[in-house]
């Protein structure tokens, strides 16, 4: 399965636009490409750059559409 290095900018009403930067089949290489990104791209940016791992280009932008529930924080965790 390859590795997908993604260009993800929030948008309005939690709607997430998605860039495909580019596919690697090693880690290593997808790792160093999302720092160089990262690097170069302004940090006060509403833009994120992530790795996702997935068989195919739909099931990996499925994966980052998702919305996640916040984890409850215990007491002792605040």
């Amino acid at each position: 399965m390859p590795y997908y290095v993604y260009k993800i900018q929030e948008g309005e009403n939690q709607a997430r636009k998605l860039e495909l930067q580019q596919e690697f089949d090693v880690y290593k290489e997808a790792k160093n490409k999302v720092r160089e990104l990262r690097a170069t791209h302004p940090a006060d940016d509403h833009i994120t750059f992530k790795i996702i791992f997935a068989d195919s280009e739909t099931l990996a932008e499925q994966k980052l559409r998702e919305v996640r529930e916040q984890p409850i924080l215990k007491e002792w965790e605040k």
